[in-house]
């Protein structure tokens, strides 16, 4: 019931956009259409629906009409008027050559004349066809060699004929697989766009549809007392209005909003509103939104009010969940399939017979088919995600600003506007926030329940009986366990000299990288007539010509790698004769007349480059060679002058320098001083003389026989002047 509730119940037309071109082409619609106002788009965009009485809900705007080049594949020859067309390939010089030679009011009436005689002929068949499918289909056509268009031949009126029979063939047929599938995309392409810029429109389309209020209300120049009273119901309504928190008809509803909208800004301050510029008063006006709102949602909290205002956390943690499971539930269902159809036409492409039996089937339609429908609900299944871990996150900081403001209020009487603004401000934003998720949810919803028709009745084509007579014998493989087969047989880089392989080990954005078709195996595709199989990065990852592959197994591998350009070749032929794949497998690049509108917006993601790792260590010698910088050198001869000047100057100039008790406080100051040396002083003359050395020789004091010793005392001194 909730996924129900939040789905979008405004229609939108196809908006003719598909496959937007440079602007040097020419236009599918017509002058009225091309020439509509910003306003008149903005209004087709979708009727704003209300859900519980105040959260809007908008579908997409429609994106820019479809501009397509001569490039569609017709370039009508001027000369002969509509009985001769040039059809030239999607070749920019022969564009560019094309173009000057024919007046682009004349291309476009021929194209629009051949569009109109098949959507005309289509009707006639009970088939209703839009003008951008009808485009994309004649460009198909043309590029499909099997239908013998020659690029550079003249064709005559039953050529062209001849090619809106092939259309028409093409329309015509409900039972093939690959229409269904051109259908999704061309559906998708017209109604999908990122969160960013579907919410940036979204607001966009609010502003516009509150402008005549608005002016209203800062184009007003009242005086009377009636006339103050109604410029402030005007300003009343503008805060439900632009807030989307009930409606401006209900009396408790205005009620609470007068009461809230009077605390903050009472009727008697309406003659200084009306002196403001008008900007001021537009930005006032959105303040007092945000702050009423605030107001109101802290009362509800409070259970003193909030009348008409929903439960959205509750409402979306209800219905997020339920939308994924549903969207879970369908994936699997797909997934299923497919591996069913992979298992069958691998056993069929060593089986001539099973092949030629297989035929009528179109099982690789059929397998391209739900492919692209899985490929588009991973992308609605990430948006919602995504959306799921924004409204866990808001719901948890409009929380935490409740329970701030309670605090600050409590019980008090009055409480200073400039703690509690604020918060009532930040509650409102989050708010917004929360409508946003409700409405981003309801869409993407509302997208997933409008491509489940674009499946085709597998079951018609391709019975369950039929399907079950051809398993038998065969394995059923799911992509995680075809990866995990091969997880370990990785290439051995050193078999390849002048081929790049990147690693998970080796690249740090490896998971970024822009794998080529959108990771499909490029060998495989080629060498079974159009087999889809994931590749395993785990392999490893061949960068060719700036661009990357991965391949489901290491002979695949070294078979595209002995000639990458043999199989690229065969992969563009293959997309000629089976158009959808120009989408599925990414091949914008080469086919630039089929680039979506989506891929145009998100075209910066073609550039990502690998950033590879490795070890590696360097050694640099510091001061190799004496410096030989004179950093006094002065080239600029008047440089030289003023140096000059200034050194002539500062020879008649005396410095002087004070120091007071408060400078010596703001800035360093040093003084040098001189330290005592250590020196020594001779005040006297130090001298000596030389005198004789006394020397007295005393003999006999040995003794003899006699008992008296006679001692001889000998002088030996040198008189003075001997010396």
């Amino acid at each position: 019931m909730a996924r129900s509730q939040l789905t979008a119940t405004s229609t939108s037309r196809l908006q003719q956009c598909m496959y937007e071109e440079v602007p040097t082409g020419v236009c599918l619609w017509d002058e009225a259409k091309q020439q509509r106002s910003k306003q008149e788009r903005l209004q087709q965009a979708g009727d704003m629906q209300s859900l519980h009485g105040g959260v809007f809900f908008q579908l997409p705007a429609p994106h820019p009409p479809t501009v397509l080049r001569p490039q569609l594949g017709l370039h009508p020859n001027p000369e002969c008027d509509r009985e001769k067309m040039s059809v030239r390939d999607h070749d920019p010089e022969v564009l560019t050559r094309n173009s000057a030679r024919m007046p682009p009011t004349q291309a476009e009436s021929v194209i629009r004349s051949i569009i109109r005689e098949i959507g005309q002929e289509c009707a006639a068949h009970g088939e209703i066809v839009s003008e951008t499918l009808i485009a994309f289909m004649v460009k198909a056509v043309v590029l499909d060699p099997s239908n013998g268009f020659n690029m550079d031949r003249t064709l005559m009126k039953s050529d062209v004929q001849n090619l809106v029979k092939l259309c028409m063939t093409r329309l015509l047929d409900t039972k093939n697989p690959s229409l269904d599938t051109i259908k999704m995309q061309v559906y998708f392409d017209m109604n999908y766009t990122n969160r960013v810029e579907f919410l940036e429109e979204h607001h966009r389309v609010l502003e516009s549809r509150l402008g005549s209020v608005t002016r209203e209300i800062t184009d007003n120049r009242a005086c009377a007392k009636e006339e103050l009273e109604s410029l402030y119901r005007k300003i009343i309504s503008y805060v439900l209005l632009r807030s989307g928190l009930g409606s401006p008809t209900d009396i408790k509803t205005v009620r609470e909003v007068t009461a809230a909208l009077q605390s903050v800004f009472p009727q008697a301050e309406l003659g200084t509103f009306l002196t403001l510029s008008k900007k001021d008063k537009e930005r006032q006006l959105k303040e007092l939104t945000m702050i009423v709102t605030g107001i109101r949602l802290f009362n509800r909290d409070c259970g003193k009010g909030g009348e008409g205002i929903d439960d959205l956390p509750a409402v979306l943690h209800v219905a997020i969940p339920a939308t994924m499971q549903h969207i879970d539930y369908q994936l699997e269902t797909a997934r299923s399939q497919v591996y069913r159809y992979t298992a069958i036409l691998e056993k069929a492409a060593n089986d001539p017979l099973m092949r030629a039996e297989l035929q009528p089937y179109m099982l690789k339609e059929a397998l391209y088919n739900i492919r692209q429908y899985e490929v588009f609900l991973q992308i609605i299944l990430s948006d919602i995600i995504t959306g799921a871990q924004e409204v866990e996150m808001m719901t948890k900081q409009l929380g935490a600003h409740l329970e701030q403001l309670k605090m600050t209020i409590k019980s008090k009487i009055a409480v200073p506007t400039s703690q509690v603004f604020p918060i009532f401000i930040a509650l409102s934003t989050l708010w917004t926030s929360l409508q946003d998720e409700t409405i981003v949810v309801g869409v993407l919803s509302n997208l997933f329940t409008h491509i489940q028709p674009f499946l085709g009745a597998h079951e018609l084509y391709f019975p369950e009986r039929v399907m079950q007579c051809h398993l038998s014998g065969a394995t059923v493989k799911t992509d995680v366990c075809r990866m995990k087969e091969h997880m370990e047989d990785r290439v051995n880089v050193a078999d390849f000299r002048k081929l790049e392989w990147l690693f998970p080990e080796t690249t740090a954005n490896f998971d970024k990288l822009l794998i080529q078709y959108r990771g499909f195996c490029a060998y495989t595709f080629a060498a079974t007539d159009g087999l889809l199989l994931p590749g395993n990065p785990a392999i490893g990852i061949l960068k060719y010509k700036e661009k990357y592959y991965t391949f489901n197994s290491k002979d695949a591998a070294y078979s595209f790698a002995e000639n990458p350009e043999h199989y690229i070749d065969i992969v563009r032929e293959k997309a000629k004769k089976n158009t959808e794949l120009i989408q599925l497998l990414e091949l914008h690049q080469q086919f630039e007349t089929f680039i979506p509108y989506s891929q145009m917006r998100d075209a910066d993601k073609h550039y990502i480059k690998p950033i590879t790792k490795c070890e590696s260590s360097t050694q640099t010698d510091t001061h190799i060679l004496p410096p030989t910088i004179v950093r006094s050198y002065e080239w600029n001869e008047w440089e030289l002058r003023r140096k000059a000047i200034k050194l002539a100057n500062l020879r008649q100039k005396v410095t002087h320098s004070v120091q007071t008790d408060l400078s010596h406080l703001r800035r360093e100051n040093c003084s040098q001083v001189y330290p005592p040396k250590d020196t020594s002083t001779q005040s006297t003359r130090e001298d000596s003389t030389g005198v004789p050395r006394p020397q007295i020789y005393l003999a006999g004091l040995r003794g003899g026989k006699s008992k008296i010793t006679d001692e001889v005392k000998v002088n030996l001194t040198r008189d003075v002047d001997e010396t």
